[in-house]
């Protein structure tokens, strides 16, 4: 465990040894186990530091915590202290690579390098547009069959957890370019209360024009986005054009981990230090 901001305990898993990455999983509210094993691919060389954010996995909190951004952000920072470090090494996934943009701009000059990976838009506009295309590919007549077909199949009533985890691979499944692979996803769980505090603390959220105001130099950045991906890739395309980032595109959905591990490991590890 390592304390946040405020007193809260957070849970941490590091692996590997070299110079420190923070990876951050998405949700909000949900835990980094459903990283693995693919992201511990990375730590030939260095060091990742997962912990699960305030509110999720194994960092519960009691229901009067506030568990908005902010405080997420703050939570970041604490660890960062506790680490006793000047600057960050970030890998943001999803969520988390716009709780990394967050961090970036209240605390600019404490990110050295920042990899985004699928991140969650920078504006609200593109998270409209993610909700009505992952809704769209969630009712696509194959998966409805699939759904069907799993009620009918009996499965609930002879291997309960069998059926807990097709159910869940179908509750994904609009993040995938093809839906089978979601199969291949370690299974997570939300907690919807943190979830919904984060967004509701966002609002009507655009960060880019703070972006755009950032002191240079800007962090040496990538944005890593899938072409399939629901969250719309042009997001990450003006996201990667404002930190003038390097910017990779690979024919997956939201998981280029699981989609396309080989091509994730081989892109991200050339970006990230390296003893």
């Amino acid at each position: 465990m390592i304390p946040g901001a405020g007193g809260v305990q957070l849970f941490v898993r590091r692996v590997g040894a070299g110079p420190l990455v923070v990876v951050l999983h998405g949700g909000p509210g949900a835990h980094h186990d459903y990283l693995l094993p693919q992201y511990d691919r990375l730590a030939d060389g260095r060091e990742l530091f997962y912990y699960d954010q305030r509110g999720g996995g194994r960092s519960p909190v009691p229901r009067d915590t506030p568990v908005g951004w902010r405080e997420h952000v703050a939570d970041l920072d604490a660890i960062r202290a506790s680490l006793q470090l000047e600057r960050l090494t970030i890998c943001g996934y999803s969520w988390g690579g716009l709780l990394a943009v967050l961090y970036l701009l209240e605390h600019p000059g404490r990110v050295e390098h920042l990899a985004l990976v699928s991140p969650a838009a920078p504006a609200a506009v593109y998270r409209r547009q993610f909700e009505e295309e992952f809704a769209r590919r969630s009712a696509a007549p194959e998966i409805a069959q699939a759904r069907a077909e799993l009620r009918a199949s009996g499965l609930r009533e002879r291997d309960p957890a069998a059926y807990q985890r097709r159910a869940f691979e179908l509750s994904v499944a609009g993040y995938f370019r093809d839906f089978q692979d979601a199969k291949h996803l370690t299974p997570f769980r939300v907690n919807a209360r943190t979830q919904q505090a984060v967004w509701d603390s966002l609002g009507e959220y655009d960060l880019r024009e703070r972006l755009r105001r950032l002191p240079l130099p800007a962090p040496h950045s990538l944005v890593l986005h899938g072409t399939y991906d629901p969250i719309p890739i042009e997001g990450s395309r003006e996201l990667a054009q404002i930190l003038r980032a390097t910017l990779a595109e690979l024919p997956v959905g939201h998981c280029p981990h699981v989609e396309a591990t080989d091509d994730f490991v081989r892109a991200v590890d050339a970006f990230l230090p390296k003893q």
